[in-house]
């Protein structure tokens, strides 16, 4: 049987910046959620991008693949208030006018279960060293997903045209 995405809302930061993208009233209608972000923020350091849901702050765990063109990792993650969704997304020194590429997948997002999800974020570079993560998510909420937001690690905002795209998924 087919799936079909279906754009929820769309959200492209205007100029000035943002601290936050956020997605409120998500409808109860499909089977499962996906995020597409396209992102840069405005911090001369490399910093992630933490997506939190219902305003939730704590019960968050996720476990991560990393690789950066010269060494791999991986390992868990449970210090910041939300997913980590992306570890390193583009900032003001790496090239200009790009931006990172970070996907999330929320099956079940109205059970009454724990909620799980899976991220893959890539930074665009022309350096020899760009960052891309893979990470697997936890999260010990059993209420339904009705509010998602996305922040800058570090108190950072969100540059000029970052875009979020929030779809929804329906079995045909």
């Amino acid at each position: 049987m087919a799936n079909t995405y279906e754009a929820i809302a769309t959200v492209t930061v205007g100029s000035g910046g943002a601290a936050t993208i956020e997605f409120t009233s998500i409808p109860q209608t499909y089977t499962d959620l996906v995020l597409k972000l396209s992102a840069r923020h405005d911090s001369s350091s490399p910093e992630g991008v933490t997506l939190k849901i219902n305003s939730i702050t704590t019960g968050y765990t996720s476990r991560f693949l990393s690789g950066n063109g010269a060494s791999a990792g991986s390992g868990t993650r449970t210090t910041y208030q939300g997913w980590d969704i992306a570890s390193v997304v583009n900032y003001t020194t790496t090239t200009s006018n790009t931006f990172a590429n970070v996907e999330v997948y929320i099956p079940n997002y109205t059970s009454s279960n724990a909620k799980s999800a899976s991220s893959d974020s890539v930074q665009e570079s022309n350096a020899t060293t760009a960052y891309m993560y893979m990470l697997a998510h936890l999260q010990t909420s059993t209420a339904a997903i009705t509010s998602l937001t996305c922040s800058v690690q570090g108190s950072n905002n969100f540059v000029q045209y970052s875009t979020a795209t929030l779809y929804g998924i329906k079995k045909n």
